[in-house]
């Protein structure tokens, strides 16, 4: 305990919360949460972090405060005064610390997703709060005032005493504090009551933190039990042990998809427990796929080196949770000595095999989790395809697609995709959109379904840019179905009103359409692709597959729009019905309005239209001219 005698004479400092710290803590008291049982899973996680910090520092540094004082997390409790008291022997905060970890945001982008999250009237229990480092605050669920008082390791540091009622503004003041380590006190709200109880906080710690790697304290009493379940044999392990200790580890409330034991010796030698989430973490959808700075715990003979160790493996696989554990390196390992060690480099070349024959597996074995799995991690999975070179193939075997025969939310491999395919297809076809439903609506489609010819369906953004570099599968090329070779004068023709113009009729319908269009377009042609739409839009000889344009455009905006190719379907009345209008009076202002239309209608379809207002008038004005012609 701290003894605080001195504490009359010594300024009190009162420092503003940033606007942005301000309205976290708004959200965090009064919005977000539910469960504020989880505000001391996040103060012993807190406490937990400084102990390793402080072991860790103890390898190298003999001059830390107290060496031999124990490691452990000690809480007491009041339940008549309703006070709760939570302290650490760990590294300690000096008062830059103090001010950049309990005055500031720890993690930029957390205040914006979680306005977001309220925004959308989304009921959360807590389980976020600590992902995104602002777990401290969630204290204030259960109190209206907190008091730290700590003392940094660092040898001659004084200790500090830090006070907020989290409304805006908090204190610093120096005091007299012999041991290191952080002390939190509060007085719980009435509503709170419950965490003053002893079998309550049990409870919690049992729940929440029964694998922290320092012994938890209520008096004199331990609470957790400390195991290393990575060293032990698969058939050793308890499923609801692993569980839990997945969510200790993960900071998770649902329990992992998957888990896979790792023993290897050799080269190296090294014990692993990986885990897969049942979700993608919220931070990596909000950030798009930053997985910059996640990766499994890195142990070193049972002594946490490393909380995140993101040279374990490879970016596209950092997603998993879990804990390596090696005898090959030296306890006081720095984090460059990682970057550069052989021996994680070897570690991460074993771990990355052994991922993907994990998922392998499941794809075989239990193909409803791997479906699961696939749709929360796909498309991380296949940015590997162009980073990691070695295991490509692998990764590609591991590609779903939904195509145009399969149900929704079914899938198929290139595998089984080139397997089915017609013994005179040459090329594997697929079509990019942003969803199912809009790409089964597209007229490029139609000549493929006609013939029963399979096409995948990528609507994954990923997709545009991983795909293509594909190249070709067993020898067979992948093509859009913009981009494909195709003899489309296969395609059957009904009955004589499918037949398209004859020449004289079509040349001047293609010429007018090109004087009407201009530069705005490559050019005008005959389709031989479309069956029931009258025109569709094809990207250029040289040009790029539409939505990879479309992508390449919203990363660079000042990037310039490649002219397209507008197919027209010389069988469809619509086209029939414009040739005769043409031969009766070419002047008639209808015909360019309709070409115009029609043009802007493909525009429109595949999302390329900017203004829909001229469209719109010209729609009018052509609906004004049928209703007249009654």
């Amino acid at each position: 305990m701290s003894d605080n005698s001195n504490t009359n004479t010594v300024p009190v400092q009162e420092f503003e919360y940033k606007a942005e710290m301000k309205q976290l803590l708004d959200l965090i008291v009064h919005s977000l949460y539910t469960h504020p049982e989880i505000y001391l899973r996040e103060l012993i996680s807190n406490a937990s972090d400084a102990l390793s910090k402080v072991r860790f520092n103890a390898l190298t540094d003999q001059d830390i405060i107290d060496r031999e004082a124990e490691l452990a997390i000690r809480i007491s409790i009041d339940s008549k005064e309703l006070t709760f008291v939570i302290e650490d022997s760990g590294v300690g905060m000096t008062e830059e610390e103090l001010i950049a970890n309990l005055g500031t945001v720890a993690k930029s982008g957390t205040l914006g997703f979680m306005q977001a999250l309220k925004d959308q009237q989304k009921e959360l229990d807590g389980n976020l709060i600590g992902q995104f480092g602002v777990g401290f605050y969630s204290v204030f669920m259960v109190t209206d005032e907190v008091t730290v008082e700590t003392r940094s390791a660092r040898p001659g540091s004084d200790g500090y005493r830090w006070r907020s009622s989290g409304q805006g503004t908090y204190t610093i003041e120096k005091i007299d504090k012999a041991e290191r380590g952080t002390r939190i006190s509060f007085k719980l709200k009435e509503a709170s009551k419950e965490f003053a109880e002893e079998y309550r906080v049990e409870q919690i710690v049992k729940k929440y933190s029964n694998f922290v790697d320092f012994p938890i304290y209520l008096d004199q009493k331990q609470l957790n039990s400390i195991t290393a379940l990575w060293q032990r044999s698969k058939n050793e392990l308890k499923e609801e042990e692993v569980n839990e200790f997945y969510k200790f580890i993960a900071n998770d409330y649902q329990n992992p998809l998957d888990y896979l034991p790792v023993s290897v010796e050799g080269m190296v030698t090294f014990k692993a427990l990986l885990f897969l989430p049942t979700e993608a973490p919220p931070e990596m959808l909000y950030r798009q796929g930053d997985l910059e700075n996640r990766g499994p715990q890195l142990y070193v003979k049972k002594v946490l080196i490393q909380q995140e160790c993101r040279d374990l493996l490879p970016e596209y696989l950092r997603f998993i949770a879990g804990v390596v554990d090696t005898e090959d390196l030296s306890l006081n390992v720095s984090r460059e000595v990682v970057q550069s060690s052989p021996v994680l480099a070897k570690i991460r070349q074993i771990l990355t095999g052994k991922i993907l024959g994990w998922f392998e597996t499941l794809a075989q074995e239990q193909p409803e989790k791997f479906r699961t799995f696939y749709k929360a991690f796909g498309p991380i999975i296949k940015i590997g395809l162009n980073t990691d070179f070695t295991n490509r193939d692998k990764l590609i075997e591991l590609l779903r697609f939904e195509s145009t025969k399969t149900e929704v939310d079914e899938y198929v491999t290139l595998k089984a995709y080139s397997e089915r395919m017609a013994p005179d297809q040459k090329e594997i076809y697929y079509h990019s959109g942003t969803s199912r439903t809009q790409l089964l609506a597209h007229p490029n489609l139609e000549y493929f379904q006609n013939m029963g010819i399979e096409v995948l369906l990528l609507s994954d953004p990923v997709d545009v840019f991983v795909i293509p570099s594909i190249h070709e599968y067993d020898k067979k090329p992948l093509k859009s179905i913009e981009k494909a070779d195709i003899d489309f004068a296969k395609q059957h023709k009904e009955n004589e009103k499918d037949q398209p113009l004859a020449a004289n009729l079509l040349k001047p319908v293609l010429k007018l359409f090109r004087e009407t269009l201009g530069e705005g377009i490559e050019d005008v042609i005959e389709s031989h692709r479309l069956v029931s739409a009258p025109v569709t839009l094809v990207s250029g000889k040289d040009g790029l597959d539409s939505q990879m344009e479309k992508m390449m455009k919203m990363m660079k905006s000042d990037m310039p729009a490649g002219k397209r190719i507008l197919e027209v379907n010389t069988s469809h009345p619509i086209i029939r019905n414009l040739a005769g209008m043409i031969m009766a009076n070419e002047h008639n202002p209808l015909i360019r309005t309709a070409m115009k239309q029609l043009y802007e209608g493909a525009l429109l379809l595949e999302g390329g239209l900017d203004s829909t207002t001229a469209f719109l008038s010209r729609m009018n004005e052509l609906i004004e001219a049928a209703t007249l012609s009654r």
